[in-house]
């Protein structure tokens, strides 16, 4: 008699995701914040300059400047905002923690008492 399968899946071998990731000067690219991102729109945008740029002027080469000055334009002008936001909200979030960590601290104690008091009298 033959002997029946409940689970045929079982038998195939399922291969784990490949972690794709780009190296650059020995640094993996994916985790750098913002990179993805700015690249992305950096491309897009160009390209569609270039194009447009070559159905203007039918000039392939001015096209390419164009589109590449549109590249490294876009690329910069969208990594150098979001660093900074990433940066800022980076450091209030560190702030907001250090906070927590403190009240967590003092909670229940007479300093946080002392605390309390001094702000309903200011209030």
């Amino acid at each position: 008699m033959a002997e029946s399968r409940v689970h045929p899946a079982e038998d195939i071998d399922i291969d784990p995701p490949s972690e794709r990731s780009l190296i650059i000067f020995g640094r993996d690219v994916s985790t750098i914040p913002c990179f993805r991102n700015s690249f992305l729109y950096g491309i897009s945008i160009g390209m569609g300059v270039g194009f447009l740029a070559f159905l203007k002027t039918s000039r392939p080469q001015l096209s390419t400047h164009i589109g590449f000055g549109t590249f490294m334009a876009t690329t910069i002008g969208y990594w150098f905002p979001c660093r900074y936001n990433w940066s800022k909200q980076k450091f209030d979030t560190a702030q907001l923690q250090q906070a927590l960590q403190q009240q967590a601290i003092y909670e229940g104690t007479e300093k946080e008492r002392e605390k309390l008091d001094v702000k309903l009298e200011q209030a």
